[in-house]
């Protein structure tokens, strides 16, 4: 009798997991239907660093302006420009600027505009807990990576359950290191110059530039 408890437990249990996942699943393809609904989005975000075992405690704040897989982002004092075919990254403090080419079906090449969707491929995801931020309700899906190899532990992922916006990105590495991404500004359809995403070489007539292909 003990067994039969114990095995209906266990079916019990993996069929509220299944529920979770397709519940994780579902929220998570809004999330990506909504993005994909704006014609650009700029967002200004916060991101942390911090290893308690190294010490490392840093902050730092940035923008991006994204519109299909083109992009501007501004992290650290570096900006960076994606006009769909090449991407040119702008070191001031260098006076250098770096010109290389992304290959858009590359599953490892990491951009802006797939920092938004990047949950949909190598993770399993369940529902986590859910938060009040602020009169905000943010729900967090916790992705666990499918690759081994992958120095991530485990991505806590924030999300606006009206809106249906990312919050914020938490990452745990394997080494104690937690990463954390958090939007403080989230624009949809804003006008944009239509040389938003376009390099001019003319506004650095002093650099020196580096051509990777």
């Amino acid at each position: 009798m003990k067994k039969l408890i114990q095995i209906a437990f266990i079916i019990l249990f993996s069929f509220s997991v299944q529920a979770q996942d397709q519940k994780a699943k579902a929220l998570l393809d809004q999330v990506t239907t909504k993005v994909k609904s704006y014609n650009n989005i700029v967002i200004d975000f916060k991101y942390s660093l911090n290893n308690s075992r190294e010490n490392i405690n840093q902050d730092s704040k940035g923008n991006v302006t994204l519109k299909g897989n083109q992009y501007v982002l501004n992290f650290m004092g570096i900006t960076k420009i994606y006009d769909g075919k090449k991407n040119y990254t702008i070191v001031p403090e260098d006076e250098e600027i770096t010109i290389s080419s992304v290959n858009e079906n590359d599953d490892n090449a990491i951009t802006p505009s797939k920092m938004l969707t990047f949950f949909n491929k190598g993770y399993k995801y369940y529902m986590d807990i859910i938060q009040d931020v602020r009169g905000r309700k943010i729900q967090y899906i916790k992705l666990i990576p499918t690759n081994p190899k992958d120095q991530r532990k485990e991505i806590l992922l924030g999300i606006d359950v009206q809106t249906k916006h990312i919050y914020n990105l938490i990452e745990m590495g394997k080494k104690g290191t937690k990463t954390t991404l958090t939007v403080n500004s989230f624009k949809t359809n804003q006008p944009l110059s239509k040389n938003q995403f376009t390099f001019a070489q003319s506004k650095y007539p002093n650099y020196y530039i580096n051509k990777l292909d």
